[in-house]
């Protein structure tokens, strides 16, 4: 059974948080976009079919076109000429003829059916059709059977997956307005850094961090990207906090948002004319999370821990960009499921929880320390446990936001 305990003052809670973010955050002007360079993203106009498709009558299938009412009074139809796919120029057959036509391929003038080429006997140039069962009509794409001129073809918001793009590709439309996606730069900030594939010195921990969220970013479709490092430099930090708001849409910094004596990033940024919404939530991991805007752009200062950072960039960074980009859902999918595990903590701030999602409902792993990333590598969802509540048991229902895979 969940235990309700008291509330830790002091801090903001994340619902609160969530609304001050989005309170923050407007939709990005639209652009006009290559129709290639559209996957994933999310319409911003109401389209209408540009011409009829088919444009033309045309064969369901390789055959033979003809004149239905014509071949009922006929023992056998004369073949008077062929049209393939691609064909630029027209054929008219009488109601005692029929001609050769493949796939795709216009009707002639004067026909209204195809029977299938395995449903004939052809002698010469005359043909024996052998289907009981033809019908006028039979195997013939109809003008407009895709969709009719001016009638609607995706509504303002549609996403654009690969089949609505070659929807539109074979309407001609060849390019579309839609929501673009934020230049996005990361500041990694820290002495103790140091680049994987070198050798580790004392004092040195391996700088992850900026792989995580490339490649976060990377899965949201997102790739005007840029990277910058700083050392624990006051100085230093402004420099590069001011480049990067000349040339970004959003900033995220990672690391120097706590409140030790080399944590600058708050001050940092205030110099720079960043004005401060919040600084610290009550949660974990991530409590230390800062919050900011300077005109239109969003800068978000993340703690330092990889677990931190990962659990921040989906449960804020993700929402504002995929509001930002018009997407009708923003946060990750929340679905409540049965816990698999018991799992007690303090009362006071809102838990963040690697679980993994099985058939059976949640489990939720070892390794939660913030500093750690295997939970994470391993984990398909984050089990919410509200700042109440201090005990859940196996077998209660818990909220699960599930992770993009």
């Amino acid at each position: 059974m969940m235990n309700p305990k008291q509330e830790t003052p002091g801090m903001l809670p994340v619902q609160e948080a969530r609304q001050l973010i989005s309170s923050h955050t407007s939709l990005r002007t639209a652009v006009n976009t290559p129709l290639e360079q559209t996957l994933g993203r999310v319409l911003a106009t109401t389209l209408y079919a540009p011409v009829s498709i088919p444009i033309y009558e045309q064969s369901a299938m390789d055959g033979y076109a003809l004149q239905f009412d014509g071949w009922q009074q006929q023992e056998h139809l004369e073949i008077a000429g062929e049209m393939a796919a691609g064909a630029t120029s027209r054929l008219s057959i009488a109601p005692h003829q029929a001609a050769r036509i493949f796939t795709g391929a216009p009707l002639p003038d004067g026909a209204d059916t195809v029977v299938m080429q395995e449903k004939v006997r052809v002698h010469g140039d005359r043909l024996l059709i052998e289907d009981a069962e033809l019908a006028k009509g039979s195997n013939v794409r109809a003008v407009g059977s895709e969709i009719i001129e001016g009638a609607l073809a995706l509504p303002q918001g549609a996403l654009l997956t690969p089949a609505a793009i070659g929807y539109l590709a074979g309407m001609g439309i060849r390019e579309l307005p839609v929501y673009p996606a934020p230049r996005i730069t990361v500041i990694v900030t820290g002495d103790e850094l140091q680049a994987p594939g070198k050798p580790l010195q004392f004092g040195q921990v391996y700088e992850s961090n900026s792989y995580t969220l490339r490649m976060a970013l990377l899965q949201m479709q997102i790739h005007h990207i840029n990277f910058l490092s700083v050392a624990d430099d006051f100085d230093q930090l402004l420099h590069i906090i001011a480049q990067a708001l000349g040339n970004s849409d959003m900033v995220l910094l990672t690391g120097g948002v706590s409140v030790g004596n080399y944590d600058y990033v708050a001050k940092a940024l205030e110099t720079c004319g960043v004005t401060p919404v919040f600084h610290k939530l009550k949660q974990k991991p991530g409590k230390p999370l800062f919050f900011g805007v300077r005109d239109q752009q969003q800068v978000f200062g993340l703690p330092g821990n990889p677990s931190s950072v990962l659990t921040c960039f989906y449960e804020y960074v993700y929402p504002c960009i995929r509001e930002q980009m018009g997407y009708g859902q923003t946060n990750l999918t929340t679905v409540k499921l049965p816990l698999l595990n018991d799992y007690s903590k303090k009362a006071g701030l809102t838990h963040y929880l690697k679980g993994y999602v099985n058939d059976e409902g949640v489990k939720v792993l070892q390794a939660q320390e913030s500093y750690r990333m295997h939970s994470f590598a391993v984990c398909n969802g984050l089990i919410v446990l509200p700042e109440s509540i201090e005990t859940v048991s196996e077998g209660d229902l818990v909220e699960v936001h599930l992770l993009p895979q």
